[in-house]
């Protein structure tokens, strides 16, 4: 059974642990403890170096129990937080809500998600329930453009399906997809040129990139895609007829295809705009996570409802609208579905969660691994 002042315990521990993205050197040596004590051995990845961040991914394998025909789990969460998270001071007030002091995160994206799986891993052992091989990845970098899966070796993963405690939105909300990012970079390069004595020798790059710009698809594409521009930066002195000139800008969408379609759009806006007025460009396009989308019918969203109205509560699908690990768990093989967890305002100083939903998405986590055996 699941033991609410437990979690509740385990939750405010982990939330005042410092570790925005890229600082996760403590977070990660606690998770260690903490998951050792459950008498797994724990891989630390060799990620570091190459991502930047204070720790590697953790990795444990957890051996079947008495269901060794069942497909093998994985269950993935992320121990990195945006900022501000230094400092939290989480407190349960009398409506149930678990908050922040107002002047940070409170963090349950994702120790949220952490604390139900060690909630549920401690009522798997003591029950004694019969279980599959599971695997747990516990990730660096989720918030800082998924760094930490994505620097993953496919090599470490032994999963047959997968389940992301990671989406906000009611318990029981399934998150069966998901889109594909293009991260890309727009340079405009103009001539200098004295802005009161000879404008007309020079080329603006922000007049030319603004020109571009108004020729592109932004903001809602159609249901499934988006494009949006989050950075215009360049130019300098008034007198000087700005020269340079670079644009950050991201698109969108569940369908590969559509991505494919707005950024040669986005680029030939550009091109074109670039040619008229005799100024040059460089467009870099990178895709960052690959999209992934699931209906009703396949297995991983099929075991994910059954675990959930087993628990007493009502399952429901929804797209989402931003990446997750889960994303690159599907590039990786592994087919994975996100899983809500209940908390809301995530990314500002108004994030909070329901204390009961901590308990429901432990059970969750207990449910998931009870049908799984019973295949």
């Amino acid at each position: 059974m699941i033991s609410e002042e437990r979690i509740i315990q385990e939750f405010m521990e982990l939330v005042q642990i410092d570790s925005e993205t890229k600082y996760e050197t403590e977070i990660s040596r606690v998770l260690q403890e903490k998951f050792g004590a459950f008498g797994f051995e724990i891989l630390e990845d060799d990620t570091k170096e190459r991502t930047g961040h204070g720790a590697g991914n953790l990795i444990m394998t957890w051996g079947a129990e008495g269901a060794e025909h069942a497909p093998k789990l994985l269950f993935t969460c992320h121990m990195d937080t945006v900022a501000p998270g230094v400092g939290i001071k989480p407190t349960l007030g009398e409506d149930g809500w678990i908050r922040s002091d107002g002047t940070t995160i409170l963090g349950a994206d994702d120790k949220a998600g952490i604390a139900a799986l060690l909630e549920g891993i401690r009522v798997i052992q003591e029950q004694n329930i019969p279980h599959g091989q599971i695997q747990f990845v516990i990730t660096v970098g989720e918030e800082s453009s998924l760094v930490g899966s994505r620097a993953l070796d496919p090599k470490v993963l032994d999963a047959d399906i997968g389940f992301a405690l990671d989406s906000n939105g009611e318990l029981g909300s399934i998150a069966v997809a998901a889109p594909t990012q293009a991260k890309i970079k727009m340079i405009i390069k103009g001539k200098s040129a004295h802005a009161g004595v000879n404008p007309e020798d020079g080329i603006s790059a922000i007049q030319v990139a603004s020109k571009a710009i108004s020729k592109m698809k932004l903001g809602r594409i159609d249901h499934e895609t988006t494009a949006n521009i989050g950075k215009f930066q360049g130019g300098g002195a008034t007198n000087v007829v700005c020269d340079y000139v670079q644009i950050d800008a991201e698109a969108r969408s569940i369908v590969q295809e559509k991505v494919d379609q707005q950024v040669n759009g986005m680029r030939e806006a550009l091109e074109t705009t670039v040619r008229d007025h005799n100024a040059s460009c460089e467009f870099i396009s990178e895709i960052v996570y690959p999209a992934f989308s699931f209906n009703e019918h396949d297995e991983v969203v099929q075991l994910a409802q059954r675990a959930i109205r087993s628990q007493g509560l009502t399952a429901r699908t929804f797209h989402s609208g931003g990446g997750s690990d889960a994303n690159i768990f599907n590039g990786l093989g592994v087919p994975t579905v996100n899983l809500a967890i209940g908390y809301v305002d995530i990314h500002t100083t108004k994030e909070r969660i329901k204390a009961e939903d901590l308990v429901k998405a432990a059970q969750i986590v207990v449910g998931i691994v009870q049908e799984t055996a019973k295949k």
